[in-house]
């Protein structure tokens, strides 16, 4: 039997009556040496549970693989969470929406576009059993049948807004049950008649997500499910931004008082976000609806516990809630943690990119048109793509398709033009100064759509290439994984030009004992940070987002590493670190 079960109208565990108090916190966009942290302070503001997504795409980045090392070390988080005397719902997905690259759909499954995603299509279904032949067994000794405190695992995620394959969601519970989960299983789905009859499966709990109109969605989901446990399995107390936008955020009182209503209610709640950590390196999602829409690296998410761990004022205003409605520690607030002092870091070294390109990625060369990353075999990151113009004069780059997601434009390595995506460009005015030029273009990822049916679109340059009707062949292809730098050949600033297209630079500060900072780029424009390699992601001045989280356990005493790839030309020489986040100026 398992520990968790349901009664007309509530939770038991293990026979008791039981309320879900639960915080979301992916593991996935914390430091694994604050994860710790992270889950005493979820305890200290009252929750009993924690609750993650698991995303298919960074465990098994290749098919027949699993990844369980470092950040996606699974089974450890989970150690941890018991060891905090948390409970936890596991949400495996295999699609997470989450604002994550793809919706956590792996990329080597989405390119082929016959499979239909999140179907019962055998190809689909297949590919995802074999990887629950991998992902579970690891995590059978932390679901509570084994004394662990997994109490309840999610089937699919908010399924009604995408399909109405019943038998997709059968396979995908007998999945989960033939190979060995035995807890309670749930779906989850916007608080509406439709989403919650077609993301509903028979004999599984129905939870409802929603941020306000508490009563209704209650009513809502009470229609749907006459009996059982009311249950809010995302209650959404602040929101996530793209580029471009002002920062959102959500009154910490608004919110409060909500999640009061919710709990007076007598329902369970999963706060959406407890604390919502880091789209590290490459892993932020896009929305695409009208245009495509990317979002920023911070997930921020103006959630009681801020991106760097510190309480933040939902912290104080929510644990005074629980506390009307449940046991709270009678322990203090936890204080914020320390922070680095301002600092200046010269960035004295140097490396162009486009001369050096050939040392961070061996061309893949077409005779024809060129490649997309997905067929480079490219997960994320960049493609310099590179060939020769056979004719000169002015005339029009015309880029069938479109680009995948943003496009720099160089001839004889001087920039011409950009062209992204989000505004459909596909035809580009530009001077060839002779037959024979150089024509190049740097195509960056922002990341995969996460919601809705673009999910997979291909990236990088997406058909043929032609100059004034001339078609553009033998193109060398080179794919930017950027996984590592050590190839990237450094030079002193002074003997490098960077002030017309991207290049790496370098610098190095000291820090007598780590603690969290922030990175801010007064000066720079667009491109990727790491820190002693830890590859930090994405910074744009489009904003709103004006500084990168720099998290305490990835510097050390004495001299830490720098490193930014700008993207534009620059005469900036330093950056800067601060004590204090910019995510930017607040959405009304």
């Amino acid at each position: 039997m398992p520990a968790l079960t349901t009664s007309s109208d509530g939770f038991l565990l293990n026979g008791e009556p039981f309320r879900i108090i639960s915080g979301a916190m992916h593991y996935f966009r914390i430091h694994p040496d604050q994860w710790a942290d992270r889950l005493h302070k979820a305890r200290l503001m009252g929750l009993n549970t924690v609750e993650t997504y698991v995303p298919w795409n960074l465990h098994q980045p290749e098919p027949g693989t699993l990844d369980l090392n470092g950040l996606l070390d699974l089974p450890r988080y989970l150690r941890l969470a018991q060891a905090e005397g948390l409970h936890v719902l596991l949400r495996p997905g295999p699609y997470i929406c989450a604002e994550w690259d793809g919706g956590g759909l792996p990329n080597w499954l989405t390119t082929d576009p016959d499979i239909r995603l999140r179907s019962s299509d055998p190809r689909f279904t297949d590919a995802l059993d074999r990887y629950l032949d991998l992902l579970l067994p690891p995590l059978l000794p932390h679901m509570a049948a084994s004394g662990g405190p997994v109490i309840a695992v999610q089937v699919e995620n908010e399924y009604g807004a995408y399909g109405t394959d019943t038998a997709y969601l059968e396979h995908l519970r007998q999945s989960l049950r033939s190979r060995g989960i035995e807890e309670l299983l749930f779906t989850c789905d916007q608080a509406n008649p439709e989403h919650l009859a077609a993301g509903g499966l028979p004999g599984t709990l129905a939870t409802a997500t929603f941020g306000s109109k508490v009563a209704q969605s209650l009513e809502q989901l009470r229609a749907h499910q006459p009996e059982g446990p009311l249950m809010c399995a995302e209650f959404w107390i602040g929101w996530f931004d793209h580029w471009g936008e002002e920062h959102h955020v959500r009154d910490a009182a608004d919110a409060a008082a909500d999640l009061d209503r919710l709990l007076s209610a007598g329902a369970s709640v999963n706060i959406y976000m407890f604390h919502g950590g880091t789209n590290f390196a490459f892993t932020n999602g896009a929305n695409h609806d009208h245009a495509y829409d990317p979002i920023v690296t911070s997930y921020d998410y103006d959630a009681p516990l801020t991106e760097s761990g510190d309480p933040g004022p939902k912290y104080h205003a929510f644990r005074e809630v629980i506390a009307r409605h449940a046991p709270v520690p009678e322990l203090p607030v936890p204080a914020p943690g320390a922070k680095l002092p301002p600092a200046t870091v010269e960035l004295d070294r140097r490396a162009a990119l486009l001369p050096n390109v050939s040392a961070l990625a061996k061309p893949v060369r077409t005779e024809g048109d060129p490649m997309t990353m997905e067929e480079l075999g490219l997960r994320a990151g960049y493609v310099l793509y590179r060939t020769t113009v056979p004719v000169g004069g002015d005339g029009l780059l015309h880029f069938a398709g479109g680009v995948g997601d943003r496009a720099q434009v160089f001839v004889d390595g001087a920039p011409v033009g950009v062209l992204e995506r989000e505004r459909h460009d596909e035809t580009l005015p530009v001077r060839v100064p002779q037959p024979g030029a150089t024509l190049e273009v740097l195509v960056e990822n922002m990341g995969g759509v996460n919601y809705g049916p673009r999910i997979g679109a291909p990236k990088g340059l997406l058909g043929p290439v032609t100059f004034n009707g001339t078609a553009l062949r033998n193109w060398d292809c080179h794919p930017l994984s950027l996984d590592s730098l050590n190839s990237v050949p450094f030079a002193p600033a002074t003997d490098v030009l960077t002030d017309v297209g991207p290049a790496f630079h370098r610098g190095t500060f000291e820090v007598r004992g780590p603690a969290d900072t922030f990175l801010s780029l007064p000066g720079w424009t667009k491109g990727q940070a790491w820190v002693n390699g830890f590859h930090l992601g994405r910074y744009w001045n489009r904003g709103p987002q004006r500084t990168l989280y720099i998290p305490a356990p990835v510097l050390r005493p004495g001299a830490n590493d720098l490193v930014l790839l700008e993207l534009n030309a620059t005469t900036s020489t330093s950056a800067l670190l601060t004590d204090t986040p910019d995510l930017g100026p607040v959405k009304p």
